[in-house]
C-alpha cells in the first residue's frame, strides 16, 4: 500500500478528522484522539499507528516496523515504508488502530460518531 491509499482509507473510517500537528505531521483522529500519523510531505513513506498490546512485539520484530518515536509507550509502531505491506494487511492494521482509539472514547462521544456515520 502507498501513503495516498492509506490516507484515502483513513478518511473512510467513521468519525475521522485530519489535521497538521507539530508543523509537519498529517494526523488522523477519531474523537480528537490520534490513530494514525505520517509526515505531511509528499515524498514521505512512513506511517505510525496504534496496535494491540499483544501485537506490538510481534510487529516490531518484523523488518521495517519499529516502535514509533515518542509514542511507543502507548503501543504505536512506525512502518518505515508502507509499500512493503500488502494492502489488506495495511488496511486491517489501520482499521484496528481506529477501533482501539474509538473504544477509549466516552460512550456519549461514541454514540455521536456512530449517529453521524
Amino acid at each position: 500500500m502507498n501513503l495516498t491509499k492509506a490516507k484515502e482509507f483513513c478518511r473512510t473510517l467513521p468519525g475521522t478528522t485530519e489535521d497538521i500537528k507539530w508543523e509537519c505531521n498529517l494526523v488522523f483522529s477519531v474523537g480528537e484522539k490520534m490513530f494514525a500519523a505520517m509526515d505531511a510531505k509528499d515524498k514521505a513513506k512512513a506511517i505510525s499507528f496504534k496496535v494491540d498490546d499483544d501485537r506490538f512485539l510481534e510487529l516490531t520484530d518484523r523488518e521495517g516496523i519499529i516502535p514509533a518515536p515518542y509514542l511507543a509507550r502507548a503501543r504505536w509502531v512506525m512502518v518505515e515504508d508502507l509499500s512493503k505491506l500488502p494492502d489488506a494487511e495495511a488496511k486491517a492494521l489501520l482499521k484496528r488502530s481506529h477501533e482501539l482509539v474509538f473504544a477509549k472514547l466516552t460512550r456519549k462521544l461514541q454514540r455521536e460518531i456512530e449517529g453521524a456515520a
